[in-house]
């Protein structure tokens, strides 16, 4: 989200509490609100989602505002996923009993019903059933022995194996109220696990890092009497792992994610980062790059494995006149030098047309976000936005060369 620029700073006013002693953004001029809003992304206490982000703060606490809920209610229970608002099934059920319907759950392990009844039309009864085998069709777990099973790529249960009970009745209730009485939901309708995110018990979403590109940036222009003090600069590792062969600080750079809470995921693409160093020559390489394309690796992630293997022994070598250099000098060239590391055995791997467009630019953006955390610059994103009026994923890979050769000759050239 972007915050458009606020109005001339002046000396914020004493904020006054809302009823009940609860604030409320709307006893805040839009300075305060902001400031206010700054000051609450920074506490730890607040969801993965909010912090570090006081733009999303601010949306989340409008968004309240317009449904009577104070801050803590609204943080707690309102939840901003791929830019679309979100109730947990606690706030929607809640919502619904205030505005007066009736509601009725029956809850088992395997299934559960919610009936709601709306206070201005008694015949009007809206009857919502969710079973294990509603949860199988829609694809968010299979039976094993009766039982529901759902695992992720570490073979960690997932929260439709851990709390059935919990999953069912949330998709009992979100259902239910959107089809008895949506207008108690003001437009967020969805609860963070119908659109895809990983949630705990209670339906709140579970702690997630970005898995292959950087965080987006938020942006805003504040005017005020006394500077923000910078940010704190943000890790790439997937980019820091890429950019070394030193095996002890390859093993440093994966317990700082996992210290930092990154995902299975995340931490599988970091070991078959640390794979593709360890091989002795190309060949390993390659059988670890067709493995992932077969997986349906992401190219991006393809293009760090490319570009590792690039640099091995056997690996083709590059055009005369990069033969100077130890390595290729983009992962461009890399891919080109080593042209069969991403082929099945009955494709190059390398097709023209817009699949090779797409490829160089995901290579192209790998090697950008390799610069950008070598020169610890944590505002790639915003950056490169402000320079070509567009952001990084529809760059082509002419703009991400060329802004990654401005980051290295800022930095003193590549390292």
């Amino acid at each position: 989200m972007t915050v458009t620029t606020l109005p001339t700073a002046h000396t914020p006013a004493a904020v006054a509490p809302a009823r009940g002693g609860a604030l409320s953004l709307g006893h805040m001029s839009p300075y305060e609100a902001w400031q206010f809003c700054e000051s609450l992304a920074n506490t730890p206490l607040l969801p993965e989602v909010y912090r570090k982000n006081p733009a999303s703060v601010l949306w989340a606490l409008e968004y309240g505002r317009a449904l009577g809920l104070d801050v803590v209610t609204t943080i707690t229970t309102i939840h901003v996923i791929k830019g679309k608002p979100c109730q947990s099934a606690d706030l929607m059920l809640g919502r619904t009993r205030t505005a007066g319907h009736r509601v009725r759950i029956k809850s088992e392990r395997a299934r559960c019903v919610v009936s709601i009844q709306r206070h201005d039309d008694l015949d009007d009864e809206t009857v919502i059933e969710w079973t294990l085998d509603d949860a199988v069709t829609a694809g968010l777990c299979t039976l094993r022995d009766g039982r529901p099973y759902a695992r992720d790529q570490k073979n960690q249960p997932q929260p439709w194996e851990k709390y059935p009970r919990a999953m069912l009745r949330s998709r009992a209730i979100a259902e239910a109220v959107r089809s008895a009485c949506p207008e108690v939901l003001h437009g967020a309708i969805y609860t963070p696990e119908e659109l895809g995110e990983v949630v705990d018990q209670d339906g709140n979403p579970v702690v997630v890092v970005e898995r292959d590109t950087a965080p987006v940036q938020q942006t805003a222009t504040v005017v005020q009497s006394t500077p923000n003090p910078p940010p704190t600069p943000s890790r790439d590792y997937l980019a820091e792992a890429v950019a070394t062969v030193d095996a002890a600080e390859l093993k440093a750079i994966e317990e700082a994610a996992r210290e930092n809470g990154a995902p299975a995921p995340y931490l599988a693409a970091l070991a078959d980062i640390r794979t593709a160093h360890a091989a002795q020559d190309v060949t390993a390489v390659r059988e670890l790059h067709h493995r992932l394309t077969e997986a349906g690796a992401e190219p991006v992630h393809l293009a760090r494995i490319a570009t590792i293997g690039a640099t091995k022994p056997g690996a083709k070598a590059p055009e005369q006149n990069d033969r100077q250099h130890p390595t290729p000098h983009s992962v461009p060239d890399a891919v080109g030098a080593e042209g069969d590391m991403g082929a099945a055995p009955a494709d190059d791997g390398y097709r023209t047309g817009p699949d090779a467009d797409e490829q160089a630019a995901a290579e192209a953006e790998s090697l950008l976000r390799v610069a950008a955390s070598k020169a610890n610059l944590p505002t790639l994103d915003r950056d490169f936005e402000m320079a070509f009026g567009l952001p990084i994923e529809q760059a082509v890979a002419a703009q991400l060369n060329m802004f990654r050769e401005r980051i290295e000759a800022a930095a003193g050239g590549a390292q």
